[in-house]
């Protein structure tokens, strides 16, 4: 099976790298050509464009930043889809616009497959990551060995469309949590309690969250750059209320989240890392939120092994 991968920035690049380390037949595409030149030094090939990997490639990957992105590259690539050909779009994206580009995609003959990813850059490099994949059955058995060598925990959430919802619907939930855990610190320096203390008090109690365990220790250490910036938590978050809105359903949390990150970026720029909205909190009380002894990155310490189906049913 040849595969091409569209998009290298923080996360396909380490998704890229996982196919290739693992000797998957590789053709790269970014419009940036040094991180091209980068995997190609690695032994990916060279794909040139969008059009020549959707004709040259079984499977065409998409990691992008924004559904205009997509939208405009799929445009390239949709002459030359026909039968057997299968494009699986990895971007953080709205479930209506894949479903749209995903129905062109097969009416042409072709499958797709929305998948994006959760759980972290430092997982995407290791091959950790937790996937999700809407699409029908077999389609996903087919791309199933492509996503356990890119991840490590696959769900297949039911119908094209549906991972994107889930997705969005997870990184709502992670802001949340990162903006109550800044919360939860900075009350607790005020308080007077060590923050090293602070943070194993969270870890082991019913207040933790991936969240807490991974960005609560960037914040600490003050290197405060977890690869992911808040024009991407606005884009996720934004999603998340529009799905809210379609369906009418009166959130009263996700509008606060949405205006904090806004404040977030006014102050500190549009693409400032997330876990920069702790000084917000840091501004106002003159605290810092700091503590000795927490990693300056994340590194996944977990062995890298071959992903495996999660089934939707806990009993199953």
């Amino acid at each position: 099976m040849k595969v091409g991968f569209i998009g290298l920035g923080n996360v396909g690049g380490k998704l890229s790298g996982s196919l290739l380390r693992n000797g998957v037949d590789l053709y790269v595409h970014d419009l940036d050509p040094a991180l091209v030149a980068g995997k190609v030094a690695k032994g990916a090939r060279d794909g040139k464009t969008p059009a020549d990997l959707m004709q040259v490639c079984d499977v065409v990957i998409t990691c992008l930043p924004s559904p205009a992105a997509s939208a405009a590259v799929l445009a390239d690539m949709l002459p030359h889809v026909g039968p057997g050909k299968i494009w699986l779009e990895m971007s953080t994206t709205d479930a209506a616009e894949i479903a749209r580009l995903g129905r062109a995609v097969i009416d042409a003959g072709g499958a797709a497959v929305d998948c994006p990813v959760s759980g972290g850059c430092h997982r995407a490099d290791t091959g950790n990551i937790s996937i999700f994949a809407g699409c029908d059955r077999s389609t996903f058995e087919r791309i199933l060995p492509l996503l356990t060598v890119m991840g490590r925990r696959i769900l297949h959430t039911g119908d094209l469309g549906t991972a994107s919802v889930l997705k969005v619907m997870t990184n709502y939930l992670a802001t949340v949590n990162l903006i109550s855990v800044c919360e939860a610190m900075t009350v607790m320096k005020a308080a007077d309690i060590d923050l090293a203390t602070t943070f194993q008090a969270i870890s082991m109690s019913s207040g933790t969250s991936f969240v807490h365990e991974t960005e609560s220790q960037l914040i600490l250490s003050g290197a405060r750059d977890v690869n992911f910036t808040m024009d991407l938590v606005q884009k996720d978050i934004g999603l998340f209320q529009k799905l809210a809105d379609q369906f009418s359903v009166p959130l009263e949390i996700s509008p606060m989240i949405i205006d904090i990150i806004a404040d977030g970026q006014k102050r500190y720029g549009m693409r400032a890392q997330s876990d920069r909205i702790i000084e917000r909190l840091e501004d106002a009380t003159g605290l810092k939120i700091l503590a000795d002894g927490f990693p300056q990155e994340l590194v996944d310490d977990e062995p890298e092994e071959r992903g495996y189906e999660v089934p939707a049913n806990v009993n199953g």
